[in-house]
């Protein structure tokens, strides 16, 4: 996969300190990552760079919007996101990326792509059910929502009454009390 270029970071010439980068992302960075499950993206990436004489401390912090299908009833809507994260390159012998809070790139290494990064801090920060928001408060109006209401078994409408009981488990209860 081609690296995206104006995500990578050119270290070798940045004073020790702290050093902001800021990253619009759209529709069109994901399609690089062949990721297409966001219909519309805008998120904001800020990057603090905190550079060391012996290591490279990257902070990122996104927020913003991306349009997804409800995981419900397929309807799209807008997730709004937020996250962080905190990654440490150390440099070292050889490229290293088992530890996704610490890196390690060769001695002779003078940038670093941070796209992949952001990529995965994206994806990660949604949640793990996408839930339209009119479902919650049921203002959503959806064929699919009705259809799944009708099709609701009628046990689980009705948990208090007993009739719904099979006489098969009062039979076996005795079982477990019988000794």
């Amino acid at each position: 996969m081609k690296q995206m270029r104006e995500f990578t970071i050119p270290f070798a010439g940045l004073k020790q300190g702290e050093h902001h980068f800021e990253f619009k992302i759209d529709t069109k960075f994901f399609t690089h990552f062949e990721y297409e499950e966001f219909h519309n993206v805008e998120v904001l990436a800020k990057v603090l760079l905190l550079k060391k004489s012996n290591s490279l401390e990257f902070y990122f912090e996104i927020d913003g919007i991306v349009n997804v299908n409800c995981d419900v009833t397929n309807e799209p809507y807008d997730q709004e996101l937020q996250g962080m994260h905190h990654l440490v390159v150390n440099f070292g012998q050889e490229f290293n990326e088992d530890d996704d809070a610490l890196i390690i790139i060769p001695h002779n290494s003078h940038e670093i792509n941070i796209a992949q990064y952001i990529y995965e801090l994206i994806v990660l920060s949604l949640p793990a059910k996408l839930v339209h928001p009119g479902i919650e408060d049921g203002t959503l109006d959806s064929d699919i929502l009705k259809k799944l209401e009708e099709l609701t078994p009628k046990y689980f409408e009705d948990k208090t009454s007993d009739a719904n009981t099979d006489s098969r488990w009062e039979e076996l209860k005795k079982l477990l009390t019988d000794k």
